[in-house]
């Protein structure tokens, strides 16, 4: 698009408001759940719950000098998250 560099005054043409957004309607997707990954968040949850107790049980078995939350709390928190996401997402 060129400037106007000599500024002639021109008439904007009939059709020049129609240019112009009036209106943007958009419709909600509703997605319907998916029922595979509902079932691998179950089964991540459950796999989440089995480390847990593992990791609990090795700390006290070999004495480890760590509390076993700092690995078992990330680990929950993100899933959370994720869950949380997912369910949130509509």
């Amino acid at each position: 698009m060129f400037a106007n560099l000599f500024h002639f005054p021109r008439r904007p043409s009939p059709n020049y408001e129609r240019g112009f957004v009036q209106e943007v309607r958009i419709a909600p997707a509703i997605r319907p759940r998916n029922r595979r990954i509902e079932r691998l968040f179950i089964f991540c949850w459950i796999l989440i719950a089995i480390k847990s107790v593992v990791v609990i049980w090795a700390v006290h078995r070999y004495r480890i000098p760590f509390n076993p939350l700092w690995v078992i709390a990330p680990t929950v928190a993100f899933a959370a998250l994720a869950t949380w996401v997912y369910w949130k997402r509509d």
